[in-house]
């Protein structure tokens, strides 16, 4: 797997270790998971470090207000866990109608849900990590308070979330936001010093109180007050009532191959299913008109089903295994007719995320992912505290008889997904693409670089990418051959040649020789991130 017979080069080296690597997409990050390697912890400390450093690091993509998932390999053997908020007890579809409100917004208080992600890194800590919790919020304290420089990419999401933020970030409830991450509305340079001394007090809070000073104590109790102030849903008894769960991932084989994603309430199901249709036809027998366009076709398919049926798993209709039978797949492949093109309905949405993969001596790997969803979420900061909360709740509908209409204490459709590799019960490794809708076409292009096309980790990652949009439009970048683009678009295609490569997710993998124990791992270079070895 780590060689490759294909002719496209890479931005990147592969990345080779044996003692431990850890990839974010932040230089920073990604050497505290390292540190936290190096000073005797394992692979869960390094991912908790890299996660609790990345809210200070990567602000407009994910903090301490937002969700979080991981697929686990330790000791032998997969976890799955789910540290995605539910809907407060107070929000419901009447209320929302009282309001005259036929639709979530996207911004301000009534999105929020319970933040899941300081949860999970004590979850991960207290069951398979090696160091204290405090000891692992070390650099993400020490950032926040004495300063850090902005990377290149990262300066770039940040201004972009500024110039909406102007728009859409407006009054009395948005400025705590203005004063923590864009004081005066000044944009943000590349190499300059920011600093979060709100942000490093509650880190500190949190990891002293393993949790609970944010979900029951003081930091609850501002959240919350915020939040009531301005005419908002979430309570205290949400918060003190949140626990992550721990869940068994799901998967399928892909050409002896087994992918395994977070089940549902997760999105990790279309890239399952895909997969499950993918796999029934032999990509070395075809070209790459046929390939590009059955993968479209594919990949359609499977967020027809997976929007109309992924929820909270209470309130699902269909057994997602349904969905991934190899029968079901076949049938699929059998609709896809190389001279027509259909458009689904439903029109994926947008988000911020940041992704993280490490693994440490012992064969221990982490694939974890953290999210606010749209850039910097909600853009409701509780004053004093720099947590910037999140606004997963715009993914509920409505309409309440459909599987993700909004209710109590419900999770809604989640966009953010860790994945996980195995082959014949050993673990490979750890990957993933972030982006919203992005994310599950990511995962399937890169698994196809890795598995058909035989691409080493960078190559995989750093090979042109396609996104579907909505209906029959793609996205694709300029790597793809105009022949071929212009070959898609007489077949019904609706193609954009985009130049802007951040659109189309950043990912990061690491897989791991089984006779060697040798570590190959790549990070995107559509960012900052890099691979930080032992």
């Amino acid at each position: 797997m780590f060689d490759h017979n294909y002719p496209f080069q890479s931005v990147r080296r592969t990345t080779y270790a044996k003692d431990g690597m850890v990839a974010t997409t932040q230089p920073l990050a990604a050497q505290a998971g390292l540190d936290i390697l190096k000073a005797g912890g394992n692979a869960v400390d390094a991912a908790v470090a890299a996660a609790m450093s990345l809210t200070v690091l990567e602000p407009a993509s994910n903090g301490i207000g937002g969700d979080s998932f991981a697929i686990l390999w330790v000791d032998g053997a997969l976890h799955g866990l789910n540290a995605s908020g539910y809907a407060p007890q107070d929000l419901t579809i009447d209320k929302l109608k009282e309001k005259g409100l036929e639709r979530i917004p996207q911004r301000g208080v009534i999105p929020i849900m319970v933040p899941g992600a300081p949860a999970s890194w004590v979850a991960l800590a207290k069951r398979f990590g090696k160091l204290p919790l405090t000891r692992l919020a070390e650099p993400a304290i020490r950032y926040a308070r004495e300063g850090y420089p902005v990377s290149p990419a990262i300066c770039g999401y940040w201004n972009k979330a500024i110039e909406s933020a102007k728009k859409h970030f407006v009054g009395a409830l948005f400025e705590p936001w203005w004063q923590t991450f864009a004081p005066g509305g000044q944009a943000i340079r590349p190499g300059q010093i920011v600093t979060f001394p709100d942000h490093a007090d509650t880190l500190e809070a949190i990891a002293e109180s393993d949790g609970r000073a944010f979900y029951q104590g003081d930091l609850a109790e501002r959240i919350v007050s915020w939040v009531r102030r301005h005419d908002g849903f979430l309570g205290l008894e949400d918060m003190a009532a949140y626990a992550p769960e721990w869940v068994k991932p799901i998967s399928v084989d892909y050409r002896g191959y087994e992918v395994w994603e977070i089940p549902p309430n997760g999105q990790g199901l279309v890239a399952l299913e895909a997969l499950n249709i993918l796999k029934h036809k032999r990509f070395g027998e075809i070209d790459d008109i046929e390939r590009y366009h059955t993968q479209f076709e594919a990949m359609k398919m499977a967020f027809e089903d997976g929007i109309a049926q992924i929820s909270d798993p209470s309130a699902m209709r269909i057994d997602p295994n349904q969905l991934l039978a190899p029968e079901y797949g076949q049938a699929l492949m059998s609709r896809i007719r190389p001279d027509q093109v259909f458009a689904p309905q439903q029109k994926p949405l947008t988000g911020g995320t940041v992704y993280l993969t490490t693994a440490d001596h012992d064969g221990n790997m982490v694939s974890f992912i953290q999210s606010n969803f749209e850039d910097f979420g909600s853009g409701v900061v509780a004053p004093g505290t720099g947590v910037n909360l999140q606004n997963r709740g715009v993914s509920f509908q409505m309409d309440r008889a459909l599987p993700n209409c909004l209710a109590p204490r419900k999770k809604t459709y989640h966009t953010i997904i860790p994945g996980f590799l195995t082959k014949g019960g050993q673990a490979v490794g750890p990957f993933g693409v972030m982006g919203a809708f992005m994310q599950p076409q990511g995962h399937v292009q890169i698994l196809m670089n890795t598995i058909d096309f035989h691409m080493n980790p960078q190559m995989a990652l750093d090979a042109p990418r396609w996104q579907w949009m909505a209906g029959k439009s793609f996205k694709v970048e300029p790597g793809i051959p105009e022949t071929v683009v212009a070959a898609l678009r007489q077949k019904g295609h609706e193609i954009e040649v985009s130049q802007d490569r951040y659109s189309f997710g950043r990912g990061q993998i690491i897989w791991r020789d089984p006779e060697t124990g040798v570590y190959a791992g790549g990070t995107d270079s559509r960012s900052d991130g890099v691979i930080a070895a032992w």
